[in-house]
């Protein structure tokens, strides 16, 4: 066993632990948002949220707003389109399938980003993060645990489905930008682009401003307060984190989403709490180096000829 774990170096930066705890707390929003559903339409759910994110982080950053350059306005927008349309598109589609078959269809985010990092950054995977995702999605799968033999696909469902494009594209999007922008302007414009997006979006789905609800309210603000953190959060640490290696982390999301469900009530089968080793599993595969040893001269070798031989 030594011998085994000599072959490899274990590291876990700062940034990749803040990012696990983040993901603690975005699991932890799929009860407040399940039931945001019963009050709200899905598109002005978002659009709430997101507003009263970009507000609150614009009323503690608002003097680095002065700074704004066209680039990092520029990247912040298209972030937060691909924002608004994945967190939009999963939330419209939570409506109408379960929420495991929900986990299901989402869980396919897992294997794009290193498709989509390889095809438009150039950046091609290593073989323990290849190995990480592959490991994260199998236990996606069996977490998700979808009904019945087959999968059906209902409009629901190809919502959910198209919404894992967008947020395979927000993270790529991210470290594409990183370390080129300020974290906080660019966190403020994409909030608040993915709140007009998701507003305009309430036109074409038919959607009304609905009644006031206390739990609208408490839940948009909370959320929103949530969605910051986590923005500013994923910025900040994927300017060092590889977008495989932050797509594995993130993983662990339904995990903790399911450990707050059963402290609601619900109880995992089985099944799915083998889904959950296989990510946490998949989580650490991810954080492990493969060692490459220099080869030492041999003695042996010849030396090279002299001018003189």
């Amino acid at each position: 066993m030594s011998s085994f774990l000599s072959r490899y170096k274990f590291s876990i930066k700062i940034q990749e632990a803040v990012l696990m705890l983040i993901t603690m707390l975005w699991g932890g929003t799929f009860l407040v948002v399940h039931h945001a559903m019963n009050v709200s339409g899905p598109f002005f759910f978002v659009g709430l949220r997101f507003a009263t994110a970009a507000l609150l982080l614009a009323l503690v950053s608002w003097k680095i707003l002065r700074g704004l350059r066209w680039q990092e306005f520029k990247a912040g927008a298209w972030i937060g389109i691909a924002i608004a349309c994945g967190y939009g598109l999963q939330t419209w589609g939570m409506q109408t399938i379960s929420s495991s078959k929900s986990a299901f269809i989402t869980a396919m985010y897992v294997p794009l980003v290193p498709l989509l990092q390889w095809l438009f950054l150039g950046r091609m995977p290593g073989l323990m993060s290849w190995v990480g995702v592959v490991l994260a999605f199998t236990g996606l799968l069996l977490l998700a645990g979808p009904e019945g033999d087959s999968l059906a696909f209902s409009a629901g469902e190809i919502a959910t489905l198209l919404s894992t494009l967008a947020i395979a594209a927000e993270i790529i999007l991210i470290s594409a930008c990183a370390g080129k922008v300020d974290v906080r302007r660019v966190t403020i414009v994409q909030l608040a682009v993915a709140s007009a997006c998701a507003f305009i979006f309430m036109l074409p789905n038919g959607e009304s401003v609905p009644a006031f609800s206390p739990y609208l309210l408490y839940s948009a603000v909370g959320l929103g307060i949530a969605s910051a953190v986590i923005q500013v959060t994923m910025n900040w640490a994927q300017r060092s984190v590889s977008p495989t290696r932050a797509t594995v982390i993130y993983a662990g999301e339904p995990v903790w989403a399911g450990i707050v469900g059963r402290i609601a009530g619900e109880r995992l089968p089985g099944i799915a709490l083998l889904g959950g080793a296989l990510i946490v599993l998949g989580v650490i595969i991810s954080e492990l180096k493969l060692k490459r040893k220099k080869k030492a001269k041999s003695s042996a070798s010849p030396e090279p000829l002299s001018e003189n031989a």
